[in-house]
């Protein structure tokens, strides 16, 4: 049986033969060109457009470490390595052919059972571009034939149940994600654009970094998506975008060919003061022209895979010539592309107006001194990632090769033959691979085919010639302890501003302290407005999202930003109010113990004598003591000032009360004393006034002393009434008891307002009840008043009020009762006598 190959399209390629052939996949070209099939005749053979120095400095790397392979003494010894090495075009497509080419081989005939051979690689170096990577490595992994990335960076290529032969020698995007993401953070922005490749790459790529911004807080005020093919109306309204936006911030998660795109309408439409954060997809590419460049990329900052030079790869690069490759047309693209110019005769690769418009090559064109994407000053590490896939390989081969019999990691502890061995047992090798390279750097794979994420932290800045340079401004080591793999020199970097000033990029500038967020409706987190804290509540950090209630005895100072105790109110005695009460009191104290002097001095004059002079002194002292007694309601509360305040003030009205009820009945039985038989004198003498005025008073203290035991009155905090202040005051204890002191005052008062107003009209010059009526009509007037100024009175006013209604009570039975004896006594001594007391005399 005869096996005849499909006849093959025609894929630009390089090949030398040996021992061990190794496959590669670069992209040469940016673009290809696409014809309209009709389905009526044979299509055309692919033609790639836009040849990339860049990617053609790769493939010529990878052929570099393969003939420095082959010239080592250790490793591989005897065994050649060749390659073949096709061009995609940088489209997937042309990818996945050119993998089905390298498995397939090239025999046009295949004799039965030849048909299911092995691969004719053993191993693919490639793909750039994570797209063609994943059409590749998806179709070649089910002949499990190794294949190495150097670099295609989508994290998706990191699933080994779905690409179990990929490897790559280029960090995973999910690392790079994660530092673009740390990025925006230290530089303490929220409000950031995006744009992306419409790729695998920048797909998995910003999806990653998304999810990872979301963790530190940062919001996307768009994100947008585009291919190099994409219409330009397309582009146009993603330019438009950026335009409009609220945020100078974007991060550009692009392949260097979308990029340059993107940068020409940018260009076109003039937009400037963006500050980029790219991927390395396309910050160290140099695929810009000057003037893009210097306008639109001076501050952008992005990572780079380590920047390594490789001995002799410069040496070997500078010695690529024409004539020592007649019939590479890679070569020949090349030195056309560096030179601009065209090759004569069988080697001209430029056709129709586009050649007659160039001069001929003359042959004499040196690439020594030459700086460009090919030769740069300083070369990036894209080619240190080829050089580092083809050593891995090399160095699973010679594992391979170095295998002893019957110690073998196959079946029945077999080796495999390095000359005939299947691709995937080269995989078992490959994913164990351990080597240091020539600089130092320990080379291996985890478990998912990656290397440990290493990168270096660039900033695109013009130096004093005017040129645009790469500046180093820090690293990222994925295997550094937690919190410690960004180092970031934040100081030696240039931004889009030309300045060192960061730029700002919030959607809503921070709440200050003492302020929280409100979120906007129907907008991102990270816009939102700053409302002060309510009155009791603070919040002492930035963009707090709730306020904090203050401690019980606590409230918010002025900024809201800390709680402070609350001011501590009550009626002291160093207040200018507490000290008009004390002088009030004491100026009552010494006019009571003046009546008591003047009532001494006097006691044998008939006015002293006609009012009892006992219970005159009696009521005196009453009185003195409700002056006093005020003094207890002024000053700190205590637990002895509150008991004190509330029974003193009881007790010493009720003896006030009974010595003027005392009296009070005096004067009527006195009165009514003048009738014929009348004996009622002799019912309420000098014992009887002292019995009754002891039995009222000690009803009060024995009420006071229930109150004392049952539930005494005891100091506390009101915080009800402010909430910012803290008022200390007596609490009543048990109110039954404070209403009974009270009720019991109140009826004695009434009932000797009642007496002394019945008796107010009885006939004489000097009656008593007529200044007792007075006196308990103010006394009444005073607490009936009192009740509703005291409910309405605010805090320390309160017992303010309490000590106005206690002194001006008093004041009013001292005035009334003792102020017409007293005038009659110093001021009117003639009508001091009992003539005149009886009514004989000149009348008051």
């Amino acid at each position: 049986m005869v096996c005849r190959p499909r006849a093959k399209e025609v894929l630009p390629n390089l090949s030398e033969g040996g021992d061990i052939i190794l496959g590669g996949i670069f992209s040469a070209h940016l673009d290809v060109k696409h014809d309209v099939p009709s389905f009526a005749i044979k299509p055309n053979d692919i033609q790639c457009e836009s040849f990339d120095m860049t990617k053609y400095r790769l493939m010529q790397t990878m052929i570099f470490a393969i003939e420095e392979i082959n010239r080592s003494k250790t490793l591989l010894p005897n065994i050649t390595l060749g390659y073949e090495i096709y061009d995609d075009c940088s489209t997937s497509a042309i990818a996945l052919k050119a993998a089905l080419a390298l498995v397939n081989g090239k025999q046009e005939r295949i004799e039965y059972p030849e048909c299911k051979g092995s691969s004719n690689v053993a191993a693919i170096i490639g793909c750039d571009i994570s797209t063609s990577s994943i059409a590749a490595a998806t179709t070649i992994g089910q002949f499990r034939i190794p294949m190495v990335s150097y670099f295609s960076t989508c994290s998706c290529l990191s699933d080994k149940q779905e690409y179990p032969t990929f490897f790559r020698t280029i960090p995973s995007d999910k690392y790079q994600s994660k530092l673009l993401a740390e990025l925006v953070k230290t530089f303490g922005w929220n409000w950031i654009g995006t744009i992306r490749s419409n790729t695998d790459y920048g797909n998995f790529g910003m999806r990653t970094f998304i999810e990872e911004a979301q963790k530190h807080g940062i919001c996307i005020a768009y994100s947008e998506s585009f291919y190099r093919t994409d219409p330009t109306e397309k582009i146009r309204k993603i330019v438009h975008v950026m335009k409009e936006a609220t945020t100078n911030v974007v991060i550009g998660f692009l392949h260097g060919g979308d990029m340059r795109v993107l940068i020409k309408e940018i260009l076109r439409q003039n937009i400037t003061g963006i500050q980029w954060i790219g991927s390395e997809g396309w910050v160290t590419e140099d695929i810009f022209s000057p003037e893009e460049r210097g306008r639109f990329l001076i501050g952008a900052i992005g990572p780079s895979t380590r920047r390594t030079e490789i001995d002799g790869l410069r040496d070997y690069l500078v010695k690529i010539h024409p004539s020592r490759f007649p019939d590479s047309i890679f070569v020949k693209k090349f030195w056309e592309t560096v030179f601009s110019c065209t090759l004569t005769n069988g080697n001209r690769t430029m056709t129709g107006s586009s050649a007659s418009n160039v001069q001929p090559c003359t042959g004499n064109e040196h690439l020594d001194g030459l700086e460009n994407a090919y030769l740069p000053a300083i070369m990036d590490g894209s080619s240190y990632h080829v050089y580092k896939a083809v050593y891995a390989v090399a160095h699973a081969l010679d594992d391979m090769l170095s295998c002893e019999e019957g110690n073998g990691p196959f079946m029945n502890n077999t080796c495999a033959h390095i000359l005939s061995f299947e691709p995937w047992q080269l995989l078992h090798y490959l994913q164990s691979v351990n080597f240091t390279a020539k600089n130092g750097e320990i080379v291996h794979f985890d478990a998912s085919g990656d290397p440990v994420a290493t990168y270096e932290l660039v900033n695109l800045q013009m130096n004093l010639e005017g040129s645009i340079e790469i500046v180093n401004i820090g690293y990222y080591e994925s295997s550094a302890p937690e919190g410690q793999e960004l180092v970031l020199n934040i100081g030696d970097i240039i931004w889009s501003s030309r300045g060192k000033q960061i730029p700002r990029a919030l959607c809503s500038e921070p709440c200050a302290p003492g302020t929280r967020k409100v979120s906007r409706k129907g907008q991102p987190t990270c816009c939102f407005d700053c409302a002060e804290c309510a009155d009791g509540e603070i919040s002492n950090v930035t963009d707090s999202t709730d306020c904090v209630k203050c401690p019980l005895e606590y409230w918010s100072n002025q900024q809201k930003d800390r709680c402070i105790p609350k001011k501590i109110e009550f009626l002291s005695f160093q207040e200018v109010l507490g000290c008009v009460l004390v002088a009030l009191a004491l100026l009552g104290v010494c006019l009571a113990l003046g009546a008591a002097a003047v009532f001494f001095h006097f006691r044998g004059t008939p006015i002293v004598r006609a009012n009892n002079s006992e219970l005159s002194f009696l009521l005196l002292f009453a009185l003195t003591l409700c002056f006093l007694c005020s003094l207890t309601f002024i000053g700190k509360p205590t637990g002895w000032s509150c008991m004190l305040r509330r029974t003193a003030f009881g007790i010493v009205f009720v003896l006030c009360i009974s010595c003027i009820l005392g009296k009070t009945i005096l004067v009527v039985i006195a009165f009514k004393a003048t009738l014929p038989n009348n004996n009622m004198m002799n019912w309420f003498g000098p014992m009887q006034q002292r019995l009754g005025v002891f039995s009222l008073t000690f009803l009060q203290g024995l009420i006071c002393t229930i109150w004392l035991i049952v539930s005494p009155p005891h100091p506390m905090k009101n915080m009800t009434y402010y909430r910012n202040i803290i008022i200390l005051e007596c609490d009543m204890g048990s109110l039954k008891a404070f209403y009974f002191v009270s009720s019991y005052i109140g009826t004695l008062s009434t009932v000797c307002f009642l007496l002394a107003f019945l008796a107010r009209k009885l006939p004489d010059n000097f009656n008593d009840a007529k200044y007792i009526t007075f006196s308990m009509l103010i006394f009444c007037a005073v607490w009936i008043t009192f009740i509703p100024a005291y409910v309405s009175s605010p805090g320390k006013y309160t017992v303010a009020v309490e000590v106005f209604a206690i002194w001006a009570s008093s004041f009013g039975l001292l005035i009334c009762i003792f102020a017409p004896k007293c005038y009659l006594i110093l001021l009117k001594p003639e009508n001091n006598t009992k003539k005149n007391m009886m009514g004989k005399g000149s009348s008051l």
